[in-house]
Formats: structure tokens, C-alpha cells, sequence
């Protein structure tokens, strides 16, 4: 799966936790809950969210480096090359 293709997919797993939210309007680099008014709750059912559209795992330890966008998409297109 491509970068661009994780990316749309993270998107819509966010703007499902938040309908709110527009898209188009997140940048990669700027802390995703500075853009996005998630508490922790909404923050772990977006990581869950995540891991059931594209099957990855994500441990607890990880999520402190789950701050962007960039960090989530990179994060999950890791993953994903280590499952093949």
C-alpha cells in the first residue's frame, strides 16, 4: 500500500471519530491533537480505529510517538512492510 494510500485511510478513520474535522485542512508536521480537539478517549478509539481498517498492531508503548499525521502514516507504513 502506498504512503498516499495510508495517509486517505488514517484520514477517514479520523474524520470518522471526528465528522467534524476536515481533511484537507491537516497538515502532516503539526501535532495531530492541535488541530483536532480529541480527548484521550477519542485519541484511543481513533488508534483502534486504525489498527481494524489496516490490521496493525499498535502497542501502548508506541503511542507517545504517535504525535502527526506524518508520525501515524510512517508509523503504519512500517508496520506494514515488516508484515509482508
Amino acid at each position: 500500500m502506498a504512503d498516499n494510500d495510508i495517509r486517505a485511510e488514517i484520514l477517514s478513520v479520523l474524520t470518522t471519530i471526528a465528522p467534524e474535522v476536515d481533511a484537507d485542512e491537516i497538515s502532516d508536521d503539526v501535532l495531530l491533537r492541535d488541530q483536532v480537539d480529541l480527548d484521550s478517549m477519542d485519541w484511543l478509539n481513533f488508534l483502534i480505529g486504525i489498527h481494524k481498517r489496516l490490521q496493525v498492531d499498535i502497542p501502548e508503548a508506541d503511542y507517545q510517538s504517535l504525535r502527526t499525521l506524518s508520525d501515524v502514516t510512517d508509523y503504519v507504513s512500517h508496520r506494514l512492510a515488516q508484515s509482508f
